[in-house]
């Protein structure tokens, strides 16, 4: 029972942020590319895609987007016919920019607030996989203030300072008789950057170069709740605390923009996710028993790599059609999935519609879709073994003055 519990505590979901729990939904232009932004000029997007292109943009802006998330993700036990499914919640990243400069002036100064990383699961208290998870709501959001410069009409740089804020809330079975829960909640922060240059090499033609820093977020004084029988309580000490040290993860992106003619534009991305840092998870009670123990996880990730291209089209006056694609890779080895993060290599979809809808106002709206390759798996840590297979529905809307 001990190794039971254990093992499913040290599942932290902030911890657990494979590729599923990136979150790329920052911009709706962006998104209907494809997720290409980092060599493109398009809006206020640009803070967190490439802030070395801020001082390039023509206007200021003030933009703020939401993408509803579905996440459908099912299991299949080992030896079992028996399909069983998270519950229909919806998660909401969302994004918020403004951009501002002096007409002609050499620099821009820029805000980002946004979600880069995120979760919200449901599997319930009865499925087979209990053990390792019944729920999870994980936000984790970025401020980032950001100053921009042009040498000239070339070349410009960028940087911005990263804040980030998460919270976590998680619950677990406990293998009792009967059943126990264990509700872990808290929030940490840390700090990092996010750095670009931006190169217009023609009119036609332009480049794009970004790196966001590792964000060590630190959750100290988290709330730890055990409901277990009575005979149990004093293994448990309960309310309790905990703290964990969460390495998030550095990420490089070179982007491609090339505008062929007047009413067609086309981009590529590449990104390099660098996971390899979330080696082990250390997990540290305030009150430990002969139970409940300080714990050390294994997780031996790896780099992660995503190829994205799309492409927009101005099919009239005002009215953008956007389409894009690309593929993932997922950090998470073999023997290391979990129901928290159920991740895979994946391949993905994006739709988007772009609208002038007054002089200085723009309406985006975007829609993706990413399917998940199924993989069959036994965790070697909780022991649970079987088959799951996602995919992921994402509409998105934003607004966006621009002056």
């Amino acid at each position: 029972m001990r190794r039971l519990l254990l093992m499913g505590l040290l599942l932290l979901p902030f911890l657990g942020m494979a590729q599923g729990f990136q979150v790329n939904l920052h911009g709706e232009k962006q998104i209907g590319m494809g997720h290409t932004g980092t060599g493109l000029l398009q809006d206020g997007a640009s803070v967190l895609f490439n802030p070395g292109a801020v001082a390039m943009l023509p206007e200021n802006f003030i933009q703020g987007g939401i993408n509803p998330l579905f996440f459908n993700s099912s299991f299949l036990l080992a030896g079992s016919n028996q399909q069983e499914n998270v519950k229909n919640n919806v998660a909401t990243p969302f994004n918020v920019y403004g951009v501002w400069g002096p007409k002609n002036a050499k620099w821009k100064i820029g805000m980002g607030i946004y979600t880069p990383f995120g979760g919200l699961t449901e599997w319930g208290n009865t499925w087979s996989g209990k053990y390792s998870l019944i729920s999870l709501n994980l936000k984790a959001i970025y401020f980032q203030p950001t100053l921009s410069y042009k040498f000239n009409d070339v070349i410009s740089v960028g940087a911005g300072f990263v804040i980030d804020y998460g919270s976590v809330n998680l619950k677990r079975a406990i293998p009792t008789t009967p059943d126990g829960q264990a509700e872990l909640d808290g929030s940490g922060s840390g700090t990092g950057f996010n750095v670009g240059v931006f190169i217009k090499a023609s009119p036609k033609f332009t480049i794009g170069l970004d790196y966001r820093s590792k964000v060590q977020t630190s959750i100290n004084d988290g709330k730890a709740t055990f409901s277990v029988p009575a005979s149990l309580a004093s293994s448990f000490p309960s309310p309790n605390t905990f703290s964990a040290s969460i390495p998030l993860p550095a990420t490089a992106s070179i982007g491609l923009g090339y505008k062929p003619c007047d009413k067609w534009l086309v981009a590529f991305d590449f990104q390099w996710v660098n996971w390899d840092v979330y080696k082990s998870l250390d997990f540290n009670y305030g009150q430990t028993t002969s139970t409940l123990k300080n714990t050390s996880s294994p997780r031996n990730y790896e780099d992660a790599f995503d190829f994205r291209a799309g492409a927009q089209y101005e099919a009239d006056k005002g009215v953008f059609i956007r389409f894009g694609g690309g593929y993932a890779t997922t950090p998470v080895k073999d023997g290391y999935v979990t129901p928290e993060a159920p991740d895979a290599n994946r391949v993905y979809g994006t739709a988007g519609l772009g609208i002038k809808a007054a002089k200085h106002l723009d309406i985006d709206i975007a829609f993706e879709y990413e399917h998940l390759m199924s993989r069959t798996q036994t965790n070697i840590e909780s022991g649970l073994s079987g088959t799951f297979a996602t995919n992921v529905f994402i509409p998105g809307i934003s607004l966006a003055y621009h002056w």
